[in-house]
Formats: C-alpha cells, structure tokens, sequence
C-alpha cells in the first residue's frame, strides 16, 4: 500500500511540473532560449483563472480556460519582449536567461502591488467523489490532474505533428539553422513556441492550485522544479524531461513521506547531481547539436 501510495503521488507530482518541465526543454530545443520566466507565467495565469472565477463563473471549463488563456498570453509577451529584440544578437543563450529572469522578478513584483500578498484560491475543479483501484482510495483531484495532464500533451503532440506550423517547430527542433535556410521565420515562429509552452505553464497552475494556493512569488518554486526536471532529462529532450519529472517525483513522494516536506529540494537536487555526474548531459543522455555549436 505505501508502494502504491508513493507510486500515485509521484505520477501526480510529475504530470504537473512536468508540463513546466516539457516547456523549457521545447523552449530551448526550438529557440535556444532557457526561459526563466515561467516563474511569472504560472504566477500569472494563476491569478487569470482567479479572476475569471471570482467575477464570471466557477466553471470548471471556464476557470481552466482562463489559466491556459492566461498562460499563452503570458508567453507571447515574453517572446515579443525578450525573444524577437534579442535572438539575433551576441551572447544570446546568456543575454535571454538574464532578460527572462528579470521579467520573472519584476513581473512577480507587479503582481504583488496589484493583487497584494494575501495568497487567493481557485475553486475545486474536479470535485470531492473518489474510487478506488487495486486497493487503493484515488481522489477526484488526483484523477483529474493525471488526465488533464496527459491530455494537454496529447494536444500539443498532435498539433505539432499535423499542423503546418507545429512542423516548423518540430523542423526547428532538430536543426534551427537549416529550418532557417529553407525560409521558416523564427521570429513568427518564436510566436507558436512561446504561445502553446505558456498554456502549458498556465494548467500547471491551474492544477497545482488544487493543492496550493495562488501567490505572486507562487511561480518561483515550479520554475526552480521545472527547469531542474529538464537540466535533469538533458536539456532539449521531451521524453527525457518525462522520464526525470517521474523519478523526481518518486523522490519527492518519497520524502514527503519520510522525511518531511522542507527536505524535498535538498534531496531532489542531490538526486540531479548525482545523475549529471554519472551522465553530464542528462537521462536522455544527447543534446540538440545544433545548439551547441
């Protein structure tokens, strides 16, 4: 039983900061940016469902609707203000992380004098019902954040491999230069990354907040988790990022159960050490060439 607990709650942990997990690396493998300001996305999505079930309706589908919204919208305005100025400048890789990371700073910080610190719920969307399975007791939120999770990715894949322009981020992906040289814009491009990997940042939110409440520093601790699963994964690999948000969730079950929860970034982060000093460049072992040219 405790296997079985451990084993839910880790899935539950990885479905929702492995979506934030799966943005960075889709992010840096297409645009070459690591984009530090999901912090501010998911903080800012948070308070765009907030706001729509605080003053239009509690409906599940609306108040999800407005966090994934928020989040790509978020996202968008990062890549008009960081991405599109900066990607053909020197220093690029460098110059992105700091200009994300000072929006995720100064964006928190706005969202502070707007909304004040007191931390503001979202209602319950999933309901109060459980089942049970082999034994074990499920929770509605727990369902609901495991299905909710994979279907988000299940969208994004499809789209990205049936649409005209989720194939010209997939052909970023592999080679950046080459999709360049055969006329896909990046900039115009830069646009789609920024807009779907938001949404994505913007239903972690909306599902961690059935757990946590919303903050504007609420996004700083999936941010550090999220970019940590992806560093851990092998920056620019999706399955590796899923494969690292699972054993990084086990970790964290683990210790909540045994250690306590102020022990998890520690021994989280002892877990990533120890896999980059066995494999430098992550779990899926291979970074995108192109990017370290």
């Amino acid at each position: 039983m405790d296997i079985a607990f451990l084993l839910t709650n880790a899935i539950v942990v990885a479905s929702i900061y492995g979506l934030i997990a799966i943005a960075v690396s889709i992010t840096w493998s297409s645009l070459g940016l690591i984009n530090l300001a999901y912090g501010f996305i998911f903080s800012f999505a948070g308070y765009s469902a907030w706001l729509v079930a605080d003053t239009i309706s509690r409906s599940p589908f609306l108040v999800a609707g407005a966090g994934i919204l928020g989040g790509a919208v978020a996202g968008i305005l990062i890549c008009l203000i960081v991405f599109i100025p900066l990607h053909d400048k020197p220093a690029f890789t460098s110059r992105g992380m700091i200009a994300t990371l000072a929006i995720s700073l100064i964006g928190s910080q706005v969202l502070l004098m707007i909304f004040g610190p007191t931390a503001k719920a979202l209602p319950e969307l999933f309901g109060r019902w459980k089942v049970s399975f082999l034994g074990m007791t499920l929770s509605a939120d727990k369902i609901g954040i495991v299905v909710c999770s994979v279907l988000m990715l299940g969208i994004v894949v499809m789209w990205m491999r049936g649409s005209r322009r989720g194939l010209e981020i997939r052909a970023m992906m592999m080679n950046p230069h080459a999709a360049s040289i055969v006329g896909i814009g990046v900039r115009h491009t830069g646009i789609y990354v920024m807009g779907m990997t938001g949404a994505m940042a913007g239903l972690a939110a909306v599902l961690l907040s059935q757990t946590y409440y919303i903050s504007p520093f609420s996004g700083l601790t999936p941010l550090i988790k999220g970019v940590s699963i992806a560093l851990c994964g092998g920056l620019g690999s999706v399955q590796g990022a899923v494969l690292a948000a699972i054993l990084l969730g086990l970790v964290e079950a683990i210790t909540n159960k045994y250690l306590g929860g102020q022990y998890v970034l520690i021994t989280q982060f002892l877990v990533i050490i120890m896999v980059l000093i066995v494999r430098p460049r992550g779990i899926a072992g291979l970074l995108d060439k192109a990017r370290e040219q």
